[in-house]
């Protein structure tokens, strides 16, 4: 039996009975194949939230997409935006960038955009990512992690520096001064608010970052599907919870030309409950204000977090 507790003891607005959004990962995303998919979301009345590269790679891209640089997408993630879509930022660029670039980059996110990113989403392969790998973790997690990033050969997320003062890398202030938000643990579970209590909270030893919240994995549409079907709706509803789905809308939600009818299923049935569907950082505000905006003192329940989200990476189904 779950440790965590069943009722998020929040009253969310409105009189509804659990709040949803989602945290759409640029990777892959092109107008092409993710244009329909907002489109969709937005008739089913969902306000969700769409990370962006304000600026394109200097280096080899890592995933593809396109960028704000590109003024086909700039004028489509503006009309986004316009619809009361949240846009936020994961990393300058599909690739590494330099404290240079990235002082630049936040200046083209907000000459576009009209303000600086709330939310900050690290993005894979960026040496400016922020505690990230296991700098992320405490204790035997960290170990544990780093061991198991060995035996598999990854390096995935070793080597950022984004927090490092001595690196080129650094833009920890930056983000301390200009971003509210920095998405941490996805958790096998709908219910995002239940496998992190503290969200969203401040780590006195990551202190470069405002403040962390955890998400629900649904990567893929099929993880994504799984995720939201329709016991698990059912019962977030019943926990009266919150849910932050992190997922790659721009990874075969569209295909061949229409979206995924599983994915359109679900969707249609979660906008017939009463939930509250608002942007990523919207729900967080919410949240804090209600919980309080909590700093981590004693570890504990940290590292509890920490744990499950090791046993369920380590578990994880294809």
């Amino acid at each position: 039996m779950s440790t965590y507790p069943q009722k998020s003891g929040l009253d969310w607005p409105e009189d509804k009975q659990f709040a949803f959004t989602i945290v759409d990962d640029t990777d892959r995303s092109t107008v092409a194949n993710v244009s329909a998919v907002y489109e969709f979301l937005h008739d089913l009345g969902f306000a969700t939230t769409k990370t962006v590269w304000p600026m394109e790679p200097v280096t080899q891209p890592r995933t593809g997409g396109q960028s704000l640089e590109d003024r086909e997408y700039r004028d489509w993630i503006l009309e986004l935006q316009a619809k009361g879509f949240e846009i936020a930022m994961h990393g300058i660029a599909d690739g590494s960038s330099n404290r240079d670039r990235v002082i630049a980059g936040l200046s083209r996110f907000a000459d576009v955009l009209g303000g600086t990113p709330r939310i900050h989403v690290n993005h894979v392969g960026q040496r400016e990512c922020l505690y990230w790998g296991s700098e992320r973790f405490d204790g035997m997690v960290r170990f544990l992690y780093a061991l198991k990033q060995r035996l598999n050969r990854s390096n995935f997320g070793e080597g950022s520096s984004g927090h490092d003062e001595s690196s080129s890398f650094f833009w920890g202030d930056l983000c301390l001064e200009k971003i509210t938000y920095v998405r941490n643990l996805v958790f096998e579970e709908i219910n995002t608010l239940k496998m992190d209590s503290l969200m969203p909270y401040h780590d006195p030893r990551r202190p470069y970052v405002p403040y962390w919240f955890s998400s629900s994995d649904g990567s893929g549409v099929d993880r994504f599907c799984h995720l939201i079907s329709e016991a698990n709706q059912d019962r977030l509803a019943a926990e009266g919870g919150a849910c932050i789905v992190y997922t790659h809308l721009g990874s075969t939600f569209w295909e061949e030309g229409k979206l995924n009818q599983r994915f359109k299923s679900l969707m249609r049935r979660l906008s017939s409950l009463s939930g509250w569907f608002v942007p990523a950082s919207t729900l967080l505000d919410y949240v804090g204000e209600r919980r309080g905006w909590q700093t981590v003192g004693d570890r504990k329940q940290l590292r509890r977090m920490q744990r499950t989200w090791l046993v369920q990476k380590t578990l994880r189904r294809p």
